[in-house]
């Protein structure tokens, strides 16, 4: 797989998947772009990615709630690299309150307009520069659209909303040769369901679950999502995959739904 002068955009990369997403992408030749609200991470993945000859690492701060910065850093991307190959619409939060909750309505919103919204918006304005270079979008989901939590309904919904979205989008933009896939991680090692519980002891606790869970009997990497974007993004070994739902999950899927406490 070789990127060489192609143009990545990933939101949400400043951590996590995205960063590894970036970082991936960065090893196989592209130029990346690397979003997110704080300067400071955005930096660090970016000094990871030290410039080459004809390959460059851009950090845009983006706010993806608001508009203008959407339309921001679509116009800084182009400005700085003249076109855009791949969007990695990333970028996403988790539940905040269980359906009934007094809090539910005001968390729906937030979920729904960051998971949902906000990559309509983006994915809008960039499908143009991705039709000039026959590019491709991946969008990263969750197994939570597949398997359904009552404890993250408006997450499931949404995720959800966004498989959909992938499949109705992959009909519309591939006769303009533009591939549209999504990858469906399972538990991810991150700071997502720390920064969700605000307790440290979260990793530690769903990594000795993951083990009883899933079949691969072990939490996922980043770098576990990073490989499977990499391959979809390619136009040689993924060229003939449009729409699909890939889950990377170690299995958990396919495995007896666990038991929550």
């Amino acid at each position: 797989m070789d990127f060489t002068r192609k143009v990545a955009l990933i939101t949400g990369s400043s951590s996590g998947i995205g960063a590894a997403i970036a970082i991936k992408l960065w090893s196989l030749g592209a130029n990346v772009v690397i979003t997110g609200r704080d300067d400071n991470r955005i930096q660090q993945v970016v000094d990871k990615c030290q410039n080459r000859d004809n390959q460059r690492a851009l950090g845009v701060r983006t706010d993806l709630l608001g508009d203008k910065d959407i339309e921001e850093l679509v116009a800084k991307t182009i400005k700085e690299f003249g076109k855009i190959d791949i969007l990695v619409n990333n970028a996403g939060i988790g539940p905040t309150a269980r359906f009934g909750d007094s809090a539910y309505l005001e968390s729906y919103d937030r979920v729904m307009n960051t998971n949902v919204r906000c990559i309509q918006v983006l994915t809008q304005l960039v499908v143009p520069y991705l039709e000039k270079t026959r590019g491709n979008i991946v969008n990263i989901s969750s197994i939570a659209s597949l398997n359904p939590t009552p404890e993250a309904t408006s997450y499931c919904m949404a995720k959800s909303a966004l498989d959909m979205f992938t499949k109705c989008l992959a009909l519309q933009l591939g006769p303009r040769g533009i591939r549209v896939n999504s990858v469906n991680p399972a538990v991810i090692r991150t700071p997502f369901f720390e920064t969700l519980t605000g307790t440290k002891n979260t990793e530690l606790f769903l990594e000795n679950r993951c083990r009883e869970w899933y079949p691969l009997g072990r939490m996922g990497e980043p770098e576990d999502v990073a490989e499977a974007v990499a391959f979809l993004c390619s136009p040689i070994t993924a060229s003939f995959i449009t729409g699909l739902i890939m889950p990377v999950d170690g299995g958990s899927f396919r495995a007896p739904a666990p038991k929550h406490s």
